[in-house]
């Protein structure tokens, strides 16, 4: 797939989550054969640039893939600004959320919100394609609710602007993750627009991906949710839709190693005690289902130093395969 001068080869992408998709799980997601990585959608307001949390969610030259900045705003100038800022500092793709659904995001009109108003999504569109030279790409859902589904209209304005890519979560704002995706409004804007169509929500496994791929003819599909504690849907997916070799599923000493891999990374990024805070939720999504996972959460969400934890998922995973060679 072409995304302005880049080629995306496996077009199996990351989405975008705040307070997960960090540049240590970028890495470990492109590891595990995500072929295109958007980071955490940050705020186009300048005063907040160099905030410690901020200051994270720009560009890194030390990214692998393509460097994706996400903007977060609604006023089209300070959006141009972001993205000339956000280019200046190494983008490579600026994407555009207007898909959010967080009440904290609708209540500044960002997000989701800026659906209802596709003159100003217009505004910003050409406001910040004309700002920068790299490809910008706009996330967005079917709609403000299920009475007003207007992913076509936004997809139409969208292409005439520059847009490179558009990504569609299959829900509305109304919907936020609740039941289930739809995929016929993603159908519908692939066969009007020329640009290639990424197809996000509800993906979860191999099987799924194709048929959603098969559904809406999408260039590509987004996975969000269901990488937690699970990079490794990535090659899953990717090897479902052809583009990556069969691997079989992860076994306790891959699963043990991955999350050894993530945690150096992220402590690395973060620093020893900020980052053995953080990551406990990434510890509680791979974790879960394991035998006597609840008590070692406990243990370690009651401290906040890197070589404590480290050292306690070391002695569980080796307790793990203890058991499990003894059981056969």
């Amino acid at each position: 797939m072409k995304l302005g001068p880049y080629a995306v080869d496996v077009p199996v992408m990351l989405a975008p989550m705040a307070g997960m998709s960090d540049l240590p799980y970028r890495e470990i997601c492109r590891a595990h054969g995500a072929g295109y990585a958007v980071g955490e959608m940050t705020t186009c307001q300048p005063q907040f640039r160099t905030s410690r949390k901020s200051a994270t969610r720009w560009a890194c030259d030390a990214e692998l893939g393509l460097r994706v900045v996400q903007l977060l705003g609604a006023d089209p100038a300070m959006m141009a600004d972001a993205a000339r800022y956000a280019e200046d500092s190494g983008a490579q793709v600026v994407d555009i959320n207007m898909g959010c659904p967080a009440k904290k995001v609708l209540q500044t009109a960002c997000g989701s919100a800026l659906m209802k108003d596709e003159a100003l999504v217009a505004r910003i569109l050409e406001a910040v394609c004309a700002a920068v030279s790299v490809p910008v790409t706009l996330k967005i859902r079917t709609g403000w609710d299920r009475e007003h589904r207007n992913a076509l209209a936004i997809a139409g304005i969208a292409e005439q602007t520059g847009v490179a890519m558009l990504t569609i979560h299959g829900r509305t704002r109304e919907d936020g993750f609740r039941g289930e995706a739809e995929y016929e409004t993603i159908r519908t804007v692939k066969a009007a627009v020329s640009i290639p169509v990424i197809a996000n929500g509800d993906i979860d496994s191999g099987e799924k991906a194709r048929r959603v791929m098969a559904l809406t003819g999408a260039d590509g599909v987004m996975i969000g949710r269901a990488s937690y504690g699970n990079p490794w849907i990535f090659s899953e997916v990717g090897a479902a839709l052809g583009h990556l070799p069969e691997r079989k599923a992860p076994g306790l000493e891959e699963r043990h190693a991955v999350i050894c891999d993530h945690m150096l990374r992220h402590f690395d990024y973060y620093g020893g005690a900020r980052g053995a805070v953080t990551f406990r939720k990434h510890l509680s999504h791979y974790l879960k289902g394991l035998p006597g996972s609840e008590a070692l959460l406990g243990e370690l969400f009651a401290t906040s130093d890197a070589d404590v934890l480290g050292a306690a998922v070391s002695r569980y995973f080796e307790r793990l395969q203890d058991d499990e060679q003894g059981l056969g």
